[in-house]
């Protein structure tokens, strides 16, 4: 962070040294005169990259934007080409090439998690690849050879087509092979483990040749801002100065995230963002979006920015060629510059069928969202428990040509699952200092002196606008490999306290996946037309009988399996389908001694209102709490649901069995992914001073 604020405060000295000649630029491009904004040299070239002739070129330069054809039935030349006249401001329409290809050089970028030497996650950058195992960012993301061997690169982390999140692919770094970095450029060029995944993510060749942009352009920019899910801000910032090393650009909509590739209207990167000008109150402190001043701890993210920077592609290039490297790196190098990038093909929908009729696809597609797709001969995507717009076409899961045939059964998201459950072995369970801080800056917004309903609302804003990452329910994906492990690496039920191998679940899950989709299959092949109606009923029917091996505290009955609840991971826990059969959707209990209760390794339970689990009641009771903070009115105090009456019971458990090790690892793990904490977890005393009756309908 040190280095940030050094690169900060030269950053805002370079902009406001050039507030002359950028304030000149600015006038010009306000008033139409794009080319005199630029040096006559870079207009010819810029020109001439766009495939104008140089006689048009020449035209052009000689008319600005007053050129027009010399007689109102006389076309343009032939070669002049339609990027120009968007960069000329006389025509807005894209064609659908750009988005095309703009979607495919997408998959080059990727979320850098940045973490300790303990394996926690310390913050988030950008990232990506400029060859097949090349990958740039700046160096105040990854500084130093360290931290890019604690450090992950995830792409493939955004939603996709189906409104549902990807399932992403997590590659290590290997510095020892390659690691390359300049503080003043603020970049870092650093090598990924072999993999043959990596293939199907292709890369972004960086060109050092001038004309690939003027000031008075648009620029976009591919980018995971404070480690969200994959965006884009689409012609949204306008370059209005060139200097020696950088490009400044502004907007008032999409900032840059740092290490994100800056590219023009022909996809080429053109620069490296990796910082700003931030606002200043009076007294010279950096203001946040919201106007109070900024602290270090709170994340570049919160800066309220007026101007943008980025390192010219042109510099960085130059400077890479320049450093002396052994011979394997000189290779790596060459290939950067040499080789040709794949261009990444995007999945399209194949509705043929054979002479009989029936579509080629006889087997369900499995759907990152734990739906299903069948062509039939329509295609058709239902999801599991929820409703889906019609019409949504699927992600295709197929493994890239380069990649290894996986096992039998064994598709893309199992092996995700499994290599994040390799990875926990390498990985520190829990750092408590790490956690402490990252607790301190979440709550630092909530006062001391609250309580009752006033810290309800505040803790319950807090959670929902934290709560950014709105994950689906595949607890093989999401619980299983990391979130519910204990200390020895290993899983227990929820309820028995079983012991369980992660794996074992992890697999027993897919499997179930599988059984599902073939009763399914079956189903609709038996059902000539099915109704809506009909479809979710049989759905509800196999989940029933092919559970999970995971619980939800607050049942999915009781919320109508929806989303974001469904798979909001802090009241999902792993747990034995005996057990989870045996709970059903009870409301918890705490039996007398006297009381008769049927008895069972999971707990005791009577009738249809009351159950007791035998393990886990503190953990329980605070996801359950914490569900009433974070979506209040959901459920309600009717039926067998959640009752005022049994508040006490909740309370009295958590304050009976405070937060162990294990619990605060889970929080501080479901932190990582989705963005949001259990306060009853980090701070047990507000439980005491919430009024939590305002959480039940």
């Amino acid at each position: 962070m040190k280095n940030f604020e050094n690169i900060l405060k030269q950053t805002e000295q370079r902009y406001f040294n050039r507030n002359r000649e950028r304030n000149e630029k600015t006038k010009l491009i306000r008033e139409g005169k794009i080319f005199e904004a630029n040096p006559p040299e870079l207009v010819e070239n810029r020109l001439s990259r766009l495939n104008a002739d140089s006689s048009t070129a020449r035209a052009i330069i000689g008319e600005g934007l007053k050129f027009t054809p010399t007689k109102p039935s006389v076309p343009p030349p032939r070669n002049f080409p339609i990027a120009l006249e968007r960069i000329l401001g006389t025509n807005d329409f894209m064609g659908i090439g750009f988005l095309e290809k703009g979607l495919s050089i997408s998959h080059a970028v990727a979320r850098v998690q940045i973490k300790s030497s303990q394996g926690a996650v310390v913050g988030y950058g950008t990232g990506f690849l400029v060859s097949p195992r090349l990958l740039m960012t700046n160096n105040h993301v990854l500084e130093a050879r360290e931290a890019a061997t604690a450090s992950l690169a995830e792409f493939n982390f955004q939603v996709g087509l189906d409104g549902q999140f990807k399932i992403s692919r997590v590659f290590q770094f290997a510095p020892e092979e390659f690691f390359l970095t300049d503080p003043t450029l603020d970049y870092t060029l650093v090598a990924l483990r072999p993999d043959p995944g990596l293939a199907e993510f292709g890369w972004l060749r960086l060109i050092q040749e001038s004309g690939k942009l003027m000031v008075g352009e648009w620029v976009n920019i591919i980018q995971h801002p404070n480690g969200e899910p994959k965006q884009l801000a689409l012609r949204e910032n306008r370059v209005v100065d060139e200097l020696e090393r950088f490009l400044h650009y502004q907007t008032d909509t999409a900032p840059g995230s740092s290490g994100s590739p800056v590219f023009n209207d022909q996809w080429e990167v053109v620069a490296l963002h990796h910082s700003g000008v931030p606002e200043r109150d009076p007294q010279g402190n950096v203001l946040t979006t919201d106007g109070r001043r900024w602290e270090p701890w709170m994340g570049e993210h919160r800066i309220a920015w007026k101007a943008n920077e980025g390192a010219l592609v042109s510099r960085l290039v130059a400077h890479i060629k320049n450093q002396r490297l052994n011979a394997a790196q000189q290779r790596m190098r060459t290939e950067m510059f040499e080789a040709a990038p794949p261009f990444i093909h995007v999945p399209e929908v194949d509705l043929s069928a054979d002479k009989s009729g029936i579509p080629l696809q006889s087997q369900p597609e499995l759907n990152r969202d734990g739906g299903m797709t069948w062509t039939i001969p329509l295609r058709i995507h239902v999801s599991l428990g929820r409703a889906v717009p019609a019409g949504v076409a699927p992600i295709s899961e197929q493994p890239s040509e380069t990649e290894p045939a996986a096992p039998p059964g064994e598709d893309a998201a199992l092996r995700e699952a499994l290599n994040e459950l390799a990875l926990a072995e390498t990985r520190a369970y829990y750092d408590a200092e790490t956690d402490a801080r990252a607790a301190d800056a979440y709550y630092a917004d909530i006062p001391a002196s609250i309580s009752g309903t006033s810290l309800f609302e505040k803790l319950n804003q807090l959670l929902r606008s934290t709560h950014r990452t709105r994950i689906a329910y595949k607890p093989a994906r999401h619980v299983y490999p990391w979130v519910d492990l204990h200390p020895d690496r290993r899983i227990r039920s929820i309820y028995s306290g079983q012991d369980f191998e992660p794996e074992t679940l992890i697999r027993e899950d897919f499997r179930i996946d599988q059984e599902r989709a073939a009763k399914m299959r079956e189903f609709l092949l038996k059902e000539s037309s099915p109704s809506p109606e009909r479809i979710a009923e049989e759905l509800d029917f196999l989940e029933s009988q092919a559970p999970y091996n995971c619980e939800h505290v607050v049942p999915q009955s009781w919320f109508g399996k929806r989303e974001p609840m469904r798979g909001d991971l802090h009241h999902l826990f792993a747990c034995e389908t005996r057990c989870n059969s045996f709970r059903s959707n009870i409301p918890y209990y705490d039996f007398p001694d006297f009381e008769e209760a049927v008895m069972d390794m999971c707990g005791k339970r009577l009738g249809d209102d009351k159950f007791e689990p035998l393990r886990g009641k503190g953990a329980v009771a605070r996801a359950a709490l914490y569900f009433m903070l974070r979506y209040p009115g959901e459920v309600g105090d009717e039926g067998r649901e959640m009752q005022a009456d049994r508040l006490p019971t909740l309370l009295a458990w958590h304050r009976a069995n405070l937060p162990d090790e294990y619990e605060k690892h889970r929080n501080m793990a479901i932190y990582e992914k989705q963005g949001n904490r259990n306060p009853l977890i980090d701070r047990p005393e507000w439980a005491d001073n919430v009024e939590f009756t305002l959480g039940i309908s």
